[in-house]
């Protein structure tokens, strides 16, 4: 069963925001939708894996984070689903949407909404707090919390004595102390500099690796996007293209999604199976190996200096496919469009 699901998902502010879903249905541009009509989320339908990583693309405007207080019932659809866990939101009455909210669904802010008069223990705590435990139990978990997002040494330091990454640690803290199974972070790290932001990452994805949460995570940074996410949808209101990193950089949908990915750091983001050509009939047999995960700006150095292509393994060391020179060159160069497709020579 998915650990979220949303089908055929709109939502549109305004007077009339029925009858503009109806002209959605049929056709009509957003652009082109009556004054004061804004359609933010336009026919979303989706489903996340337990475990995933999910991440929500686009630049202001495009409905993302409407998107996200639509998945935790802040906001409501003004038409379609939204599941989690099977349950469907629009059927829960405020009291059982709030005990989802407190049982199945936390979220982390981009601006850290950090209580200042208590400590990073406390702040941590605070959740539980709401749901009623004991005092003994919550610092408790409060605290292995605080220990896995590294900041041991400052449960008794207030907000006010914390760097702005620590902050944000403090509010990730605060979601995997709830332990719930889905965790919502709208924007999480935008507010940081780039080696805190960075470090944040790791910190995600070491997490991630240990706790196995679904996650959607929503952000305007394509590079981020493309390091942590296991999936990413590219949004402007409706759902632009849905894949992996490699899938979207190596076969955009359209010209919106080519141009949004023209300036990521292909060489971070794919890896030895997305530049890999077949083997063929080559005895492989003394080829040196590489494992599939490997991206390509380590692969320069080991490709130019061996005699043979890398032979790119799986987990159980069985061949996959080779790396060379060329194959890497031709899946690092742009697509062509196809009205650009080189053409054959033309008798005179």
């Amino acid at each position: 069963m998915p650990a979220i699901e949303v089908e055929s998902l709109y939502k549109v502010f305004g007077k009339g925001a029925k009858g503009a879903v109806a002209q959605l249905k049929a056709g009509v541009p957003r652009d082109e939708l009556p004054k004061g009509v804004t359609a933010a989320v336009i026919d979303h339908s989706w489903a996340i894996e337990p475990g995933e990583i999910f991440v929500v693309m686009g630049l202001s405007g495009s409905g993302k984070s409407t998107l996200i207080r639509m998945l935790n019932g802040l906001i409501k659809p003004t038409s379609g689903t939204v599941r989690i866990g099977g349950v469907e939101l629009g059927s829960l009455s405020a009291r059982e949407l709030r005990r989802l909210r407190r049982e199945k669904v936390s979220m982390v802010f981009q601006h850290f909404a950090l209580l200042p008069h208590r400590t990073v223990v406390e702040n941590v705590a605070f959740g539980l707090e709401i749901k009623g435990l004991d005092k003994a139990a919550r610092l408790e978990r409060a605290r292995e919390a605080v220990e896995l997002v590294g900041l041991a040494d400052h449960v008794d330091k207030l907000p006010a004595q914390l760097s702005g990454g620590m902050k944000q640690r403090v509010g990730l803290a605060r979601a995997l102390a709830a332990d719930t199974e889905v965790l919502l972070m709208d924007e999480a790290f935008s507010a940081l500099d780039p080696l805190i932001r960075q470090e944040m990452q790791d910190q995600l994805l070491d997490l991630q690796g240990k706790l196995g949460k679904t996650i959607v995570f929503i952000t305007h940074d394509l590079n981020e996007a493309m390091r942590i996410g296991d999936r990413i949808a590219i949004c402007d209101g409706q759902v632009k293209q849905l894949g992996t990193a490699e899938e979207i950089l190596m076969h955009p949908a359209d010209e919106y999604v080519a141009e949004f990915t023209a300036d990521v750091d292909r060489t971070r983001v794919l890896t030895a199976e997305a530049v890999m050509e077949p083997c063929g009939t080559r005895d492989t047999s003394e080829f040196t190996t590489v494992e599939s995960d490997v991206p390509v700006n380590e692969l320069y150095e080991p490709v130019l200096n061996s005699k043979a292509p890398l032979l790119v393994v799986d987990d159980n060391a069985d061949p996959l496919g080779v790396v060379t020179p060329r194959s890497i060159i031709k899946s690092l160069a742009p697509e062509r469009e196809s009205g650009d497709a080189e053409q054959e020579p033309q008798p005179a």
